[in-house]
């Protein structure tokens, strides 16, 4: 844990070598570890202190998908660890060819001392993870999204002080976010609100997964078809785009279906006076936020995409250090 500025234990034995393929896999203190450790990489890095625990590691990050934030994220990090990041499409290694996922782990497993995969299905990075000998890192499936909802709870930690309590309101298509979301909050003993309309909202295996945790917390997981409702004595209000990647053919028809669901000013009026807004990026302004919310005091979006980088330092420390 860490004890002020010091690391007492910069290495946590019980992470060492594992995998991060969906927050349900980590515990309370796991979880807790590591946002304590992001949050004092990123008073060294702003102090300027060098830290490079993984000199001479390798990362190879595998893109299905492409992404701004996990590529930049992802390289920058593991180069200010010491290491070396290797961006990897598949139009670059054979797995986009034919070549099997198994295959393709226990290959890259004699290269590297960890892999992050951007991809669609959850059952490839498993899959990935199975035969792989070194840590593989779930950068994005269609069904979850553990790295940002690390960088959220750190987030939030540093804007209300706590996590345990914490309100949180998600509005919008219960995807990979809103699953994610719903796990980390109910190991960590918040309070999260998922109101989606009727047709988007989250898988009902999820759900039952985040109640199950939730109880075992002291949480509260709902989930909710009406925004005004939800947003009452909100701490966080939390959105993403209708219309995630590979989902570009349905944009009219989710349109249609979310019209009414943007969070604007008026809506943000309806939570605490210190309500902070929240967007894993990136934005559609106009459409499933307001540009004035967006870009207003409320907004901790720019601080959320910066905390990317210090809680992927510290998940890269803690698995392949």
């Amino acid at each position: 844990m860490i004890v002020g500025e010091k690391p007492v234990n910069l290495y946590n034995k019980e992470l060492q070598g594992r995998d991060f393929l969906t927050l349900i896999d980590y515990t309370q203190d796991e979880l807790s570890y590591l946002l304590d450790l992001a949050d004092y990489i990123k008073k060294q890095k702003k102090k300027g202190v060098a830290f490079e625990p993984l000199k001479g590691k390798t990362l190879g990050m595998i893109f299905e998908k492409s992404s701004t934030r996990t590529r930049v994220s992802f390289e920058a990090g593991i180069y200010q660890l010491g290491g070396l990041g290797i961006f990897l499409s598949s139009k670059d290694i054979q797995i986009g060819r034919g070549e099997s996922i198994s295959d393709t782990a226990q290959v890259l497993s004699g290269y590297l001392d960890g892999i992050m995969i951007r991809t669609f299905s959850q059952e490839s990075v498993e899959e990935l993870a199975k035969y792989a000998s070194v840590p593989v890192i779930n950068g994005l499936t269609d069904m979850y999204h553990p790295c940002q909802v690390l960088a959220d709870l750190q987030t939030i930690k540093e804007n209300k002080g706590v996590l345990k309590g914490v309100k949180v309101v998600y509005i919008g298509d219960g995807n990979n976010m809103a699953h994610s979301l719903m796990l980390g909050a109910a190991i960590m003993g918040m309070e999260l609100t998922v109101a989606s309309p009727k047709g988007y909202q989250p898988d009902v295996a999820v759900v039952e997964k985040a109640k199950t945790l939730a109880a075992k917390h002291g949480a509260k997981i709902n989930v909710l078809d009406n925004p005004e409702e939800a947003v009452q004595d909100a701490d966080v209000i939390y959105t993403d785009v209708w219309a995630s990647m590979g989902q570009e053919a349905e944009q009219a028809k989710r349109e249609v279906a979310f019209k009414g669901w943007q969070v604007g000013s008026k809506l943000l009026s309806q939570s605490k006076s210190d309500v902070s807004f929240m967007h894993c990026l990136p934005a559609h302004r106009g459409e499933e936020v307001a540009t004035e919310v967006i870009d207003g005091k409320h907004s901790v979006v720019f601080q959320q995409a910066e905390n990317r980088l210090h809680a992927q330092k510290a998940l890269m420390t803690a698995l392949m250090g």
